[in-house]
């Protein structure tokens, strides 16, 4: 190759080559730091498009397991409260029981009729208090629905089981005792047996149904739970880096990095040869 003081072709040809494993050295480095081998969009735009939806996927799967926890949550407040409520009524079923003997005397019927009377009111107790985060699944008749898919168009929607006492002597609803309810006769006691003993069977019904849609919520959030680690495992295959392939190739563009120097200093020294000749 001849040789020339305006152009040192081999010393810009050792450039090109230092400039582009420095490059390389920065690309691999990038990888090393952020553990990613496609972090924006300029590394590679179809697979940052594609990771970039999947990630969308993968957030809307977050909101939808905090939807289906929320009112898994208000569904097992109200399944409590519904146990508590059985176990009234049962102690009222015994009240009523032993109101129905006609022997027992004036005293003893008062006592047994302010314990049932006490009971009653217990219940609009258990059932006023049963709300998580506003929502009361027992009173009023006020369904809900939690998210089940990403988009927002499948729902699962939980059903009101409402179990708040009427005005009168006798309930209308899954309560048959009403807000009024005496056993202060033995017909009267007669009477509240037997709304008690259909409203123990509603609230074992209802009792049935909330645990029901609770399994159906719980095992929907495991699924979507699962989905969303397929669906962020999806994501690293496509842009995480192979750290051990990475940290082999440090250590060899780090090598040529090295060789880069020294041939670049080479081949700018390379001129100075061209000094003898005029000696």
């Amino acid at each position: 190759m001849p040789m020339g003081i305006n152009v040192n072709m081999a010393a810009q040809m050792a450039l090109q080559n230092l400039n582009q494993t420095q490059s390389d050295l920065g690309i691999t480095q990038r990888r090393i730091s952020t553990g990613q081998k496609v972090a924006n969009a300029s590394d590679n735009g179809a697979t940052f498009a594609i990771a970039q939806n999947q990630r969308s996927s993968s957030r809307a799967y977050t909101t939808v397991m905090e939807s289906l926890n929320r009112v898994q949550s208000t569904v097992d407040v109200a399944s409590s409260a519904l146990g508590v409520v059985s176990d009234l009524l049962l102690q009222m079923k015994e009240k009523a029981l032993a109101g129905v003997d006609a022997s027992i005397d004036t005293t003893s019927r008062s006592i047994l009729n302010t314990d049932f009377k006490a009971l009653r009111d217990q219940i609009t107790k258990a059932v006023s208090n049963a709300t998580f985060n506003g929502v009361n699944l027992i009173l009023n008749n006020t369904n809900i629905s939690a998210l089940a898919n990403e988009t927002g168009v499948s729902k699962l929607t939980v059903l009101a089981q409402t179990m708040n006492l009427t005005a009168g002597a006798t309930g209308t609803g899954n309560i048959r005792v009403g807000t009024t309810a005496t056993i202060g006769a033995a017909n009267a006691a007669s009477l509240q047996l037997g709304n008690v003993n259909t409203s123990i069977s509603n609230v074992s019904t209802a009792l049935a149904s909330l645990g029901t849609n609770s399994r159906i919520l719980g095992q929907h959030r495991d699924f979507i739970s699962k989905l969303q680690d397929a669906v962020d495992a999806g994501i690293a295959n496509i842009t995480d880096a192979d750290l051990s392939k990475e940290s082999s190739r440090l250590q060899s563009l780090q090598t040529k990095q090295q060789l880069g120097y020294q041939a670049l200093s080479i081949a700018n020294s390379s001129t100075q040869s061209l000094l003898s000749l005029f000696r």
